[in-house]
């Protein structure tokens, strides 16, 4: 009597979608599973993982690209202003630009605001022109003596004193108390610097050094000096004191500091490193790193695109999101931290030159003749937004074996109609298979009406619709990861989970 052929069996499995985010760290053989290879346009939040959301453009009428935004904050008020060109534009309203500033050299400015007896200023300097200071109506020149001013290139508030940076030195001008105009005196760090360069930027440091918080000076230089200082008066040595210089990676841009919470982040060669930390080990142990996940991806980054302009990390408190723009050539994208996870994303199709908050209007960016209201749409001002991702791959406890995979089910949430989603199965760490064209027409989404539309002919808007279609893929390996790509506008989109359907083959 034979002996029959054992029937094969169909084995599933299901896997959460990536809330670990993007892992450009850790080898595509040993990811965990809820990371991705890739993650563009997608965003890890500690539930599921949401598409995310367009933008809005205003201000259309701005000649040039905006290469700066302003956020003025007084006692009863905002603005926000755009620098393009040779001119400042006030871009508050939603509405068309307003130029109250022209004749300027370069869009190029760093900027801060104080608040005196005298007022709410804010003051901004460039490294050509003359530093310029809104007092809440009207602009103007500042009056600084004892320097040429126009060399000043940041600016930073410490302690009720301005501190300015001179553009391609190793010093720094401050001026007295409580002032945005008057002598400037000099702090000189060419004593202090022992790889020499110059002095990149400022930024105050808030720091419990066990006798209760306090505010800490911190300077770097190009080639990763970071010095830092206690005290309130530089002339004076009874009350300004040295704490020590260390050594970190280069840094590249003149925003490379952050003031994010109780730390203070600086964007150097290493990556994106909270100062807290990065003083005593970051160095040695690279873990403590904001972007340690993506470490390779910005350590490419940098090295390839060091000298664009568009370096800048931004703070969206809304969202939790923590940005940090990427000036690619020919474009820029954006590397996207959820700040409760720490996970990571990748976002593209967002030309942004600069970043900028409205606390009550929310994140602004600006772009090639227009600023854009981020998150403030469900497209990308009228366009699709399209989005992909490969989920890391897994052996599906069984790592010795081949599987034949024949179907995968992504499972969505989504308000407002179905976008169109492409799937297929990515196997032993292959990359982007075929999925087809992705198209996707806003003007199809059947949403229902009510009175007017047929029941079970309309998708009925106000609550979360659930996508959960089988589809047939093809292929065989040892490791299979989900590769997807879809394309939506108007329609927020929720990743939960992803069902697998496979066969198993003989251990070989």
């Amino acid at each position: 009597m034979g002996i029959r052929p054992q029937l094969r069996k169909a084995l599933t499995a299901s896997i959460p979608s990536p809330i670990g985010g993007w892992n450009a760290r850790d080898s595509v053989s040993n990811m965990p599973p809820q990371d991705a290879v890739e993650m563009i346009n997608f965003f890890p939040t500690p539930t599921d993982v949401t598409l995310r959301k367009g933008y809005k453009k205003r201000a259309t009428n701005i000649t040039g690209t905006v290469e700066t935004l302003m956020n003025y904050a007084g006692p009863t008020g905002q603005k926000l202003f755009a620098i393009a060109g040779t001119q400042i534009y006030d871009v508050s309203g939603t509405g068309n630009g307003t130029v109250v500033k022209t004749g300027l050299t370069n869009a190029q400015w760093q900027y801060v605001n104080i608040s005196t007896p005298g007022g709410n200023f804010l003051v901004c300097c460039n490294g050509v022109d003359t530093p310029l200071v809104y007092d809440g109506t009207t602009w103007a020149n500042i009056s600084v003596t004892g320097v040429t001013s126009s060399t000043f290139i940041n600016v930073n508030l410490f302690k009720n004193r301005l501190y300015f940076t001179q553009k391609n030195t190793l010093s720094c001008w401050y001026l007295p108390v409580n002032s945005i105009g008057g002598a400037a005196s000099e702090l000189n760090f060419g004593s202090v610097a022992r790889n020499g360069g110059f002095l990149q930027a400022m930024a105050t440091w808030t720091l419990d050094a066990g006798q209760g918080a306090d505010d800490y000076a911190v300077f770097v230089t190009n080639m990763g000096e970071i010095i830092v200082y206690n005290g309130t008066d530089p002339s004076s040595a009874l009350t300004w004191a040295l704490k020590g210089v260390w050594q970190m990676g280069q840094t590249f841009n003149r925003k490379c500091f952050f003031k994010w919470g109780g730390d203070l982040l600086l964007l150097t060669q290493d990556g994106l490193v909270p100062m807290s930390s990065a003083l005593q080990s970051s160095r040695l142990d690279p873990r403590v790193n904001l972007t340690d996940k993506i470490y390779f991806a910005v350590s490419q980054a940098a090295t390839l695109y060091y000298d664009n302009f568009g370096w800048q990390i931004q703070y969206f408190a809304s969202e939790n999101m923590l940005i940090l723009n990427i000036p690619v050539n020919n474009g820029t994208e954006q590397y996207v931290m959820h700040t409760i996870t720490q996970s990571w994303a990748r976002f593209t199709g967002i030309e942004a030159k600069c970043w900028e908050v409205n606390s009550k209007k929310g994140m602004f960016f600006g772009s090639v003749g227009f600023v854009g209201e981020f998150y403030g749409d469900l497209s990308d001002g009228g366009n699709n937004i399209t989005a992909s991702v490969q989920q890391a791959y897994s052996y599906f406890d069984a790592r010795g074996q081949q599987k034949r995979f024949t179907m995968v089910r992504p499972i969505f949430l989504t308000d407002n109609g179905l976008p169109t989603i492409l799937s297929n199965i990515s196997v032993d760490f292959e990359t982007n298979p075929n999925v087809g064209s992705l198209t996707f027409n806003p003007n199809a989404t059947n949403i229902g009406i009510w009175d007017t539309s047929k029941w079970d002919q309309s998708y009925w808007g106000g609550a979360y619709l659930l996508s959960k279609d089988w589809e047939s893929v093809t292929g065989i390996g040892y490791a299979g990861g989900l590769f997807l790509q879809t394309a939506s506008q108007g329609i927020d989109v929720h990743w939960t989970s992803t069902d697998f359907v496979m066969e198993t083959g003989s251990v070989i």
